[in-house]
């Protein structure tokens, strides 16, 4: 029973670390991406996407 709780813990901590650097390594990716972007298409994405979200951004 006790090898199995371990296995458990062990499971979902290797899960955890693997979701963070996951989310480590896009958010990596998006501020690599957005550094190399024309300045317009960075504001324009972020635009439409506070509109989509029914956001005002005026």
């Amino acid at each position: 029973m006790a090898t199995v709780a371990a296995s458990t813990v062990q499971s979902t901590r290797r899960e955890a670390t693997r979701v963070a650097l996951t989310a480590a390594a896009l958010g990596l990716l998006i501020v690599w991406a957005v550094g190399f972007s024309p300045v317009g298409a960075v504001h324009n994405a972020a635009h439409d996407t506070r509109h989509a979200f029914a956001f005002p951004c005026h």
